[in-house]
């Protein structure tokens, strides 16, 4: 059996090709990471990011950032936090930190290069 096949359905998967192609030129967005053994001794340190982020740094020295939900508000003045994993000892964007007994999910989990470099101050 024949069937009729127009030119508006060949040129579909050429403007998709196309499409592609331009997205293939834009840097590659960061995969999403995680930190094996938290609860033994997993993270090394971390640092808050204002309250909407936190950069952690595992045993290796890597570093990390995690994307919170939504405000953390205590986290730019924690002097502690801790990681919560649900059930698997790995940290990733499917858990969350614990600041102050408020719970703040984590919706992603990248590397990073690690904090900016802070300001001298004048003194």
């Amino acid at each position: 059996m024949f069937r009729y096949i127009s030119a508006a359905f060949l040129a579909v998967p050429l403007l998709i090709a196309g499409g592609t192609a331009s997205a293939a030129k834009q840097p590659p967005a960061r995969s999403e990471a995680s930190i094996p053994f938290v609860n033994h001794g997993g993270v090394w340190n971390w640092q808050a990011d204002g309250s909407r982020g936190v950069y952690v740094q595992d045993q290796h020295r890597r570093w990390y950032y995690a994307q919170l939900m939504g405000n953390c508000h205590d986290l730019p003045f924690a002097n502690a936090v801790g990681f919560e994993t649900r059930g698997i000892d790995t940290l990733d964007r499917f858990g969350a930190v614990i600041v102050r007994g408020q719970r703040c999910p984590i919706i992603s989990f990248t590397h990073s290069d690690g904090p900016p470099a802070q300001a001298k101050k004048k003194g």
